[in-house]
């Protein structure tokens, strides 16, 4: 039976608006857990911002984290994917981007987020990928 996208994604992704400051995120990714947030103009999705993004992009280059914007950080140039295709488009199209999350878009909305954790877990809970991703969180 083949498995697609809505069967594993993370449902309800996190957003913000483009305007909302580094460490506004990096808060906010520290208190829901997550490491990816969307970023969203009117519900249509404008970017991503990882927590590597904040660092590489933000705190590496000394910039002040509560007055740097997210659309600063962000990567803009978003590959997405629907929560109708099957896993498969999903594996090959982070291998293809060399992604390791794709925000899930019905109807020019995020729905939903894949992860390259939600695909070990789901595909081979018992590789090192699968079970680091399903283990509490060390915070």
């Amino acid at each position: 039976m083949t498995q697609h996208v809505r069967d594993i994604m993370t449902s309800a992704p996190v957003t913000v608006g483009p305007q909302a400051s580094v460490a506004n995120v990096a808060r906010l990714m520290r208190d829901q857990n997550i490491g990816a947030v969307l970023i969203t103009e009117e519900d249509r999705l404008c970017g991503l911002v990882s927590d590597r993004d904040l660092v590489v992009r933000a705190l590496a280059q000394g910039v002040d984290p509560e007055q740097t914007t997210v659309a600063d950080a962000c990567s803009e140039d978003v590959v997405t994917i629907s929560p109708d295709d099957d896993l498969e488009r999903a594996v090959d199209m982070m291998r293809e981007h060399s992604v390791r999350r794709l925000p899930v878009i019905e109807d020019d909305h995020p729905v939903g987020i894949l992860s390259l954790g939600d695909m070990a877990i789901e595909r081979d809970p018992r590789s090192a990928l699968g079970g680091i991703s399903a283990a509490r969180p060390n915070t």
